[in-house]
């Protein structure tokens, strides 16, 4: 990957990762995902990072799979100990902050996967996304993780057994993304969700997320048993202890950062 491949800006709690193979339409290259995997995980170790915005140069926001490497697929390199799709989805949805996908363009196959795997999506309004995997003769398979869990049956089946291109608005109706954006208000929304986001404890924004991730999956006597836990340990700590006194006193908590009008 060379260095413009993916830019990395890390200002205050926000750190933004753009994909920025604009003439390859920013397809998924072996080192495309090794470089992914290393900047969320550099991220993420960041104690200043709160929140990581996914976003893109050039008029597709990704592509899929490289078809153009010498061993397309969802790694693309000849060692097999390299990171692969599946490491990248897993880089986000472990992540301790919230990952946002702010996708300023189109997005196919592999590119969708990395939609559905972030924690919450805007998708410019004249985009179009798609899987298109059996177009080629594949499937969508390892993105099924990903996506499978926000979409119902119907959809899912329509989408993956077709491979028609479908519009934001669309994806929003199968609650594949969070919302369609006008091309113009795309950072502006973005920025608002990520202003309202830091408002929020990082420890409890954290445990939100991890809430979501493991709740659906588990069994509700021990969802209960655990969640509980999750809850006085929360109450018992520093943050709930400031974020209290915030609301008593009627100011935003130390964690807040200041607002401006």
């Amino acid at each position: 990957m060379s260095d413009s491949d993916l830019i990395i800006e890390t200002g205050g709690p926000v750190t933004t990762i753009t994909l920025n193979r604009p003439d390859a339409r920013n397809t998924l290259s072996a080192p495309m995902l090794a470089g992914l995997v290393q900047s969320v995980g550099e991220a993420v170790e960041s104690p200043d990072t709160r929140i990581i915005v996914l976003t893109n140069t050039g008029s597709t926001f990704c592509a899929g799979a490289d078809l153009t490497a010498s061993r397309p697929g969802v790694s693309g390199a000849s060692d097999p100990s390299a990171p692969s799709l599946a490491d990248v989805f897993g880089a986000i949805q472990h992540a301790r902050c919230p990952v946002i996908g702010k996708i300023n363009g189109h997005a196919v196959g592999g590119g969708v996967g990395l939609v559905a795997a972030c924690d919450l999506s805007y998708v410019r309004s004249d985009a179009k996304l798609g899987f298109t995997e059996v177009r080629l003769g594949v499937a969508p398979a390892v993105i099924s993780v990903v996506c499978l869990p926000k979409l119902g049956r119907a959809d899912a089946m329509e989408a993956f057994l077709t491979g028609e291109w479908f519009s934001p608005a669309r994806a929003v109706e199968m609650g594949l993304i969070n919302a369609s954006v006008d091309p113009g208000k795309l950072d502006a929304r973005v920025d608002a969700v990520v202003n309202a986001i830091l408002l929020g404890g990082p420890a409890g924004i954290r445990t939100a997320k991890e809430l979501i991730n493991r709740v659906p999956a588990m069994d509700p006597d021990a969802a209960f048993a655990w969640t509980t836990s999750v809850s006085q340990s929360l109450f018992d700590g520093d943050e709930a202890t400031e974020g209290i006194r915030a609301f008593r006193e009627r100011r935003l908590p130390s964690w807040a950062p200041p607002q401006s009008g």
